[in-house]
């Protein structure tokens, strides 16, 4: 029903959509597709209501396709916001609200950096390496939006930092990248589970102080720009 608002999957053409029960549904013919691109312009218009929020699933990540609302609602949204964002305060507040992002990011790459050190744990004579290498597993890792495991707050920062260095290291110092895995259920992740043990057998060279040779350093190699 057009009064009620919903979230839909695409349909098998433009103007139709899904329902989760998977209904097809036509779009009410005078309403308009809103590209996604502006939060504060689809929050408002979701709380107005109705509208429909078209998403479509691509593996294993949610992508949105637009909202379908009604024109009139649309066009008075749209001025409200207009009036408030030429307001210099509205600039001011997105001003603190950027400033104070950028102070947590920092934050928390430092301390993403010091728990890949930690998980680390190389001996004194590497440690120079040691500091190199979290830092660029951090660099990588932490940007927000990158959807590495160094993000998600579902594990504690120290499984994220263990989990982004065996990563790092699978795609630096192993062939994974360039390997041709059969699209066999399972096999992808019985080959990173070997590489995994490979990587922290070097590791563990690194940590007990074994000698290696720097021309042959798989993690120096890896550094080099």
């Amino acid at each position: 029903m057009p009064d009620q608002t919903r979230e839909v999957a695409p349909g098998p053409d433009p103007r139709r959509v899904r329902s989760k029960s998977g209904e097809l549904l036509t779009v009410p013919a005078h309403w308009v597709l809103v590209p996604p691109g502006d939060p504060g312009l689809t929050r408002r218009l979701k709380k107005a209501g109705p509208t429909w929020t078209v998403k479509e699933k691509r593996g294993r990540k949610i992508f949105s396709q637009g909202l379908w609302t009604d024109p009139s609602e649309l066009e008075r949204i749209r001025q409200q916001l207009a009036a408030e964002r030429a307001d210099p305060a509205y600039q001011r507040k997105l001003d603190a609200a950027r400033a104070k992002r950028e102070a947590a990011q920092e934050r928390y790459a430092a301390e993403f950096q010091i728990a890949v050190e930690n998980f680390l744990a190389f001996a004194p004579m590497y440690a120079a390496l040691a500091k190199g290498i979290s830092y660029a597993i951090a660099e990588q890792s932490v940007e927000v939006g990158s959807g590495t495991v160094a993000r998600t707050e579902r594990i504690s920062v120290e499984r994220r930092a263990e989990a982004a260095t065996i990563a790092w290291l699978r795609h630096q110092t192993t062939e994974y990248d360039d390997m041709k895995i059969p699209r066999v259920k399972g096999m992808r992740r019985e080959v990173r589970r070997a590489l995994a043990e490979r990587s922290r057998q070097l590791l563990r060279r690194y940590r007990e102080g074994q000698h290696v040779d720097p021309s042959q350093c798989l993690l120096s190699q890896a550094l080099l720009p």
